[in-house]
């Protein structure tokens, strides 16, 4: 089976044909028999609409796929290209790389460019057409991901369908649905469902889980199995995978003879891979078989996140040897995975002092040959624990301003429960925040938001201000709550306010820009 080429997230009604394989508009998914499909030589030349509205024809070449975003038909033909990696580096120009340039006030040959070299993925997946496009890499507004999921101890499916939509709604820009109890295709379906995001997981969730329910041994996890999981949950929807290609015996030999950790493992999916190691005696599969891997990604168009299982879970672990030899395989790997023409992004920490953030992001970009870097916070203290939101804010405006591309949020409840609505609106916020501080460092040039935003706070226009704001709700809730005598002023200050007493000594002094239009 093969979905190649698909330029846009498209449902299967609107896929008229595959290169020998059709999709079933009942499931969604591929058919798998190829007699289930049909093949269609019509001249290509021979465009005509059918009863649906949408345009059909194909060529000798392949089979010709024709979708609908919004009022245009789009014309592609099956070619042996497939990802937009490798539609980039053959110069064309797809919609979502046009999407990204648009979102991004970048120019769509800027962001072609960066997507050949694979400095930029695209997370979209050509069966959820509702799917939003997000880039992610060089030069492009660091994005922020929320993470849901159940646990052993609170598996409420509603719950997570409704931290999905709260996650939506703050802003993020992508999830990751890491449900450890209960249903697991069920909540997945619910949450893809429930949101436009692009939707990522970590299988070997799924896949340890359900092998201890079946077997009460995490050991006796089949490879085959968590392949065939794999592509089960790339057929759902999902439009990047967090997948432990780094960890092999030489990493697990490192914690072996550095004595192991302050912080111990924190991956839980990294964590069950190194004992399904120890107890087999065998090598890593997603490591072995890495080829395989990206087979699946690619036929999908699917981001392949080399996740950090390795991560040091406290500042004092930071960059140990353990944590070294993952991020340099994770980064050769990178680089291969580029080369198949798998779209690739490097996970990395994790807990990192604030003085080594820099340093990491260097090394990860030098030696992966600058790749998308997702990264988790990074909290840069160990002792924030009910604040933990904060903590890995300092962390991710740090990140951010050095180059991370990726930063997955924390909530207050880091390290000590499942995040509820609230946790995952509160670390939304506090990330986002963090991100728009580190990305007016890096882009010194996207900094005129913050002058307009100065400007109508000191000229006391309230609703312009708002318009500037990230959080305009937020602030105007506060402002009516307490609100002042005087509507030019705030209840900080009442009649002692600076910046009138201010702007009535300098007004006649303004000059350039500094002049506001209103006064």
């Amino acid at each position: 089976m093969r979905i190649r080429g698909i330029p846009n997230a498209v449902t299967p009604a609107q896929i008229l044909r595959t290169h020998g394989h059709c999709f079933s508009p009942e499931t969604g998914r591929p058919l798998h028999e190829r007699g289930e499909a049909r093949r269609r030589t019509e001249d290509p030349t021979n465009m005509e609409r059918d009863g649906k509205g949408f345009r059909k024809s194909n060529c000798s070449a392949g089979t010709l796929f024709l979708f609908r975003q919004g009022e245009q038909t789009i014309r592609y033909t099956m070619q042996t290209l497939s990802t937009q990696l490798e539609l980039a580096r053959a110069g064309q120009i797809t919609e979502q790389i046009k999407i990204v340039a648009q979102n991004e006030n970048l120019s769509p040959e800027l962001i072609r460019s960066r997507v050949a070299k694979g400095e930029i993925v695209i997370a979209n997946h050509p069966l959820r057409p509702q799917q939003k496009i997000v880039g992610i890499g060089t030069g492009l507004r660091t994005k922020v991901n929320a993470s849901i999921g159940t646990s052993s101890d609170i598996c409420d499916i509603d719950m997570e369908v409704r931290k999905a939509k709260i996650a939506e709604q703050e802003g993020s820009d992508t999830l990751m649905e890491l449900s450890a109890a209960g249903d697991f295709d069920a909540i997945r379906q619910a949450v893809l469902a429930a949101t436009n995001l692009p939707v990522g997981t970590v299988p070997l969730y799924q896949a340890f889980k359900e092998t201890t329910s079946k077997y009460a041994n995490p050991g006796k996890m089949d490879p085959e199995y968590l392949f065939d999981l794999i592509e089960k949950q790339l057929a759902d929807g999902i439009s990047f995978m967090a997948i432990h290609c780094g960890i092999n015996q030489y990493t697990i030999e490192r914690l072996r003879k550095q004595g192991y950790r302050y912080g111990g493992l924190v991956s839980k999916g990294g964590t069950f891979m190194v004992a399904w190691m120890d107890i087999n005696g065998k090598e890593n599969p997603l490591y072995e078989q890495f080829d395989r891997v990206c087979g699946l990604m690619k036929k999908y168009d699917a981001i392949l996140s080399l996740g950090n299982g390795i991560r040091a879970g406290a500042i004092h672990d930071s960059h140990d040897r353990a944590q070294m030899a993952e991020m340099i395989i994770n980064c050769e790997l990178a680089e291969l995975g580029r080369e198949m023409g798998c779209q690739m992004m490097v996970e990395g920490p994790g807990h990192v002092p604030l003085d080594e953030i820099a340093g990491n992001i260097m090394l990860e970009k030098r030696m992966s040959g600058n790749a998308p870097y997702y990264v988790l916070g990074p909290l840069p203290l160990d002792s924030g624990a009910g604040y933990d939101h904060i903590t890995a804010a300092i962390g991710a405006a740090n990140s951010s301003r050095h180059g991370a591309d990726l930063v997955c949020y924390i909530t207050p409840a880091e390290h000590l429960a499942l995040p509820d609505e609230n946790d995952v609106r509160e670390g939304i916020r506090a990330t986002r925040l963090a991100v728009r501080v580190g990305d007016i460092a890096k882009y010194p040039d996207r900094r005129e938001n913050e002058k307009a935003a100065a400007m109508a706070r000191r000229d006391m226009r309230w609703d312009d201000l708002e318009q500037h704001l990230l959080f305009p709700e937020i602030a105007r809730k506060l402002r009516q709550e307490r609100m002042p005598e005087k509507s030019d002023t705030c209840t900080m200050c009442g009649d002692f306010c600076a910046m009138k007493k201010g702007t009535e000594v300098f007004k006649d002094d303004m000059t350039g820009d500094k002049i506001c239009s209103v006064l």
